[in-house]
């Protein structure tokens, strides 16, 4: 396997992405120590409530539970991006050969300032993420700074904001340690993706459709380089993740009244925020495809309860018994289709 340090300067990336991201709010040493203390305290709690409303039984503490802070986060997905590019790697150093030193040197600084530039975005942004290629059983990761910066940005009560940001990452934990064979369906949906790549083409057409996505004519960097192939298994990949996503919103709304006084305050603030961005901010979403995201969220959370409203959660559990029974991009649009075929 090729060093994929030889094409990506993973320490500059970094270095430049936790520069850009900024340490978050200032707040005291205490107010910290119990942002932290409540942030795990609300992911053991999130297991028992989660289970007790899908019926999916995923053992306590089979992941660690990461209360971090932004430069934590980078790190953590720089790792998990240099394992998941590696076959990417491979390919390139395969068509291209490798190039000199000279060459390796100053190629891996330029794509390491790139990649620095997206951790640097995004960990300003993400509250929590479930990492299931993580060894051995993944782990969950949730953004101190910034999930105590949405809370006084929205101006919400901070112990009802962290249990419901705690219970929809702790769905995402669930859905993988209880559904095992999903971290390696995933895994073989990427390997088939970087498989089919054609490097020369799809640097060529990304090149010609960049300055259409900056205009707002175009999608997102992954829609610039793919193939009718590529958009084939990258459809199987969005209905995936629109179902995961849209899960874990309905779990967390589902869960949240009972648990949570004002979880309507923060449901109704937290979608304004969603559409209050600014210019430049837009931009970046759009190229990075969380535009997309944001679709996912929505269009899994109506597939999630069309289901459960024609077959109860029993019946949409069977969503999780093989990969077979996993929705596509176009069941997610339609869900009768997905019941109809799977419960017939």
């Amino acid at each position: 396997m090729t060093d994929t340090s030889s094409m990506i300067d993973w320490d500059l990336a970094v270095r430049l992405g936790s520069r850009l991201a900024g340490d978050g709010p200032e707040v005291s040493a205490l107010a910290a120590a119990d942002a932290v203390e409540e942030l795990r305290a609300g992911a053991n709690r999130s297991t028992g409530l989660v289970r007790e409303f899908t019926g999916l039984s995923a053992a306590e503490r089979t992941a660690p539970v990461l209360v971090i802070d932004r430069p934590g986060w980078i790190q953590a997905n720089a790792d998990s991006f240099n394992t998941i590019l590696t076959p990417i790697v491979d390919k390139l150093s395969d068509k291209k050969g490798t190039p000199g030193p000279v060459g390796r040197a100053v190629g891996s600084r330029i794509t390491g300032a790139e990649v620095g530039l997206v951790l640097g975005f995004l960990g300003g942004k993400v509250l929590g993420q479930f990492d299931p290629f993580f060894e051995p059983n993944g782990r969950l990761l949730l953004v101190a700074p910034n999930i105590v910066h949405v809370e006084q940005e929205l101006d919400v009560d901070p112990t009802d904001f962290r249990l419901w940001v705690c219970l929809h990452e702790e769905t995402h934990r669930v859905q993988f340690t209880a559904v095992p064979w999903m971290r390696d369906h995933l895994q073989s949906m990427m390997t088939s993706l970087s498989e089919s790549i054609d490097t020369g083409k799809a640097l060529e057409e990304g090149a010609k459709r960049i300055g259409k996505s900056l205009r707002g004519e175009g999608g997102s960097l992954l829609d610039m380089v793919s193939t009718p192939e590529q958009r084939e298994v990258i459809d199987r990949v969005t209905g995936v993740m629109s179902l995961l996503e849209g899960h874990a919103d309905v779990v967390m709304d589902g869960v949240g009244p009972e648990v949570i006084p004002s979880v309507n305050k923060i449901r109704r603030k937290f979608n304004e925020r969603r559409k209050g961005v600014g210019g430049l901010d837009r931009i970046l979403r759009r190229l990075l495809g969380l535009d997309a995201k944001m679709a996912q969220y929505r269009d899994g959370a109506e597939f999630v309860r069309a289901v459960i409203d024609k077959v109860d959660m029993e019946g949409f559990n069977a969503v999780w018994e093989s990969p077979e029974n996993l929705p596509d991009k176009a069941e997610i649009a339609d869900p009768s289709t997905w019941v109809a075929r799977v419960h017939g």
